[in-house]
């Protein structure tokens, strides 16, 4: 058959139509189940090649007010409905009447060549329908607290950052405002997600949980936390070791996620080194987990808001200092006056050192066995200082059950040290 006998009838235009027909199918299928709805399957298909017919024949006529009359007729019509014929759950139906908009305008954009954007959009747009009760929970269960950690992140992100110049300023030009400010919005915005989950999880998921989100959230405030609790209540040692050392294995997976973020070009050198302490620390951890099973309640963390304003800029402040004293001191000293500055500032804090020493990588100020030489020394630095914290607040008895765990993890990243 000569497919040239079709060209100009019309048939060419026919899988713009069946795509727009399978995405309000799609759609209208998930409105079907809800009683409530007055418009379903059928209707979301006609609105859909609607859509799409509309499109054709505003840029064939080149009419552009038909696309948007098309627009507001179908809104028109699915609010009169609910108007004229209200549902017994006085649902005023806004949710159906917004999926039939975006069902019109999905068609649209179809003919418009955009038929791959319009799928993702579809499968998004029938997600958010199906999961409304999840979503109406997971909304009632945040708290003002959550809010504003939310509208905080929203301010480092999209109201700071863009205003911030991205050009490098100072001495070795290590200081980029620009760069400086999205590594704290990284940090914040990783610190947030489990600040958040661990509010809504609290205590009845148990220690491996706790201590996963609370060593996301921050390592040594959890290690604070249950170090003070396992003093006043010795039953508490053992679950309190577990959750410590939980939290510190995490550190070691948040730096090789920071480290995959900032600087690819690390990640070979990088992943061996954490991934062997985080083995030797996960296999410590195993040996006591029938023990962990009679757990009871654990205390959540008291861990702070990462996205207020004055934390956000204390580790901006606390990333520059660092940016600047290593790329100094590396000029001074060479490789041994950066790893001082592993040293001292991994006591505190391993992210700075971690993002500085990657973003000098990027620069070509440092090779990429000595940035991950810092980072693991930072790590080994921060491994002592929580140690410290947890002998002198927690006590010897503590300080035993964690011992094995910490010694097994500075292990692991000084073996993968030797295997550069």
């Amino acid at each position: 058959m000569d497919i040239s006998l079709f060209q100009n009838s019309g048939v060419e235009f026919l899988p713009q139509f069946l795509t727009s027909l399978a995405i309000g199918l799609l759609i209208g299928l998930e409105r079907e189940r809800a009683p409530s709805a007055k418009a379903g399957l059928r209707t979301f298909a006609l609105v859909a090649l609607l859509g799409t017919l509309a499109a054709m024949l505003s840029e064939k006529n080149d009419l552009p007010w038909l696309l948007i009359a098309g627009w507001l007729m179908v809104g028109a019509m699915i609010i009169a409905a609910y108007v004229n014929s209200p549902t017994q759950e006085n649902d005023p139906g806004t949710t159906t009447v917004a999926a039939l908009l975006m069902c019109y305008g999905l068609g649209a954009l179809v003919w418009y060549g955009q038929a791959t954007l319009a799928i993702m959009l579809a499968i998004g747009t029938t997600t958010l329908l199906y999961f409304k009760p999840e979503l109406r929970g997971m909304t009632q269960r945040l708290t003002r607290r959550d809010l504003v950690s939310i509208l905080q992140f929203s301010v480092l992100t999209f109201v700071i950052l863009p205003i911030l110049p991205n050009q490098n300023y100072g001495p070795y030009d290590a200081f980029n405002p620009h760069q400086t400010w999205m590594m704290v919005v990284l940090i914040s915005g990783l610190s947030l997600a489990a600040y958040v989950a661990l509010h809504w999880v609290k205590k009845r998921h148990g220690a491996p949980l706790l201590g996963l989100l609370g060593g996301l959230v921050s390592s040594t405030a959890t290690t604070l936390v249950y170090a003070r609790h396992s003093k006043s209540d010795a039953n508490m040692v053992h679950l309190s070791a577990v959750v410590i050392l939980i939290a510190n294995l995490v550190v070691l997976v948040r730096l090789s996620v920071l480290g995959s973020v900032v600087s690819p070009a690390a990640l070979p050198q990088l992943l061996p080194v954490m991934g062997i302490g985080l083995l030797f620390g996960m296999a410590s951890i195993l040996i006591g987990w029938r023990k962990l099973q009679s757990s009871s309640e654990l205390p959540l963390p008291e861990t702070a808001n990462p996205t207020e304003i004055h934390a956000a800029l204390g580790f901006g402040l606390l990333y520059a200092v660092v940016l600047l004293c290593s790329a100094w001191l590396s000029d001074l000293a060479g490789s041994k006056g950066l790893y001082a500055v592993a040293l001292v500032s991994g006591l505190t804090n391993v992210d700075a050192i971690t993002l500085s020493s990657l973003h000098l990588l990027d620069l070509d100020k440092l090779s990429a066995g000595q940035a991950v030489t810092s980072i693991a020394l930072a790590c080994l630095s921060n491994l002592a200082f929580k140690f410290g914290l947890v002998l002198f607040i927690g006590g010897t008895a503590l300080a035993r059950h964690v011992t094995i765990g910490f010694l097994a993890m500075a292990a692991g990243i000084g073996i993968g040290l030797l295997l550069l």
